[in-house]
């Protein structure tokens, strides 16, 4: 039976992955929390250990504070700027910058232009609808 409260993405199997073969999401909420504005989001690999994302933020996209209790994240900033706060820092992210949120840490963040990022969360956890 189907456990809706196990997060936990089952690794792929295979070794490469077209882009055609990928879906994009349309993302709801992250972590419960309901995001304001337009949020996609697209696995483009999942492992025994970690699952990377590919994320698009719509410009005035605000990403409420939230926390992930189950799992840390890096990120890095392909293109755009957004704002990020994590824990009590506050700064602002560019084309090239990497961000961390470890276990237990409250942020948020808010799109200052149209963004895309690459996300790797470890061990792999489903934290949207």
């Amino acid at each position: 039976m189907n456990d809706p409260t196990n997060r936990t993405l089952a690794p792929l199997d295979t070794f490469h992955l077209n882009p055609a073969e990928l879906v994009v999401e349309t993302v709801r909420a992250v972590e419960g929390v309901v995001q304001q504005g337009q949020l996609s989001v697209q696995v483009l690999m999942v492992t025994e250990e970690l699952v990377m994302l590919k994320v698009w933020r719509k410009k005035g996209l605000i990403d409420p504070s939230h926390v992930h209790q189950d799992h840390e994240s890096v990120a890095t900033l392909i293109s755009g700027r957004m704002r990020n706060r994590i824990g009590d820092e506050e700064f602002v992210s560019e084309a090239g910058s990497v961000w961390r949120h470890s276990p237990g840490v409250v942020h948020s963040s808010e799109a200052l232009e149209d963004c895309v990022q690459i996300e790797v969360k470890t061990p792999a956890r489903k934290t949207w609808a």
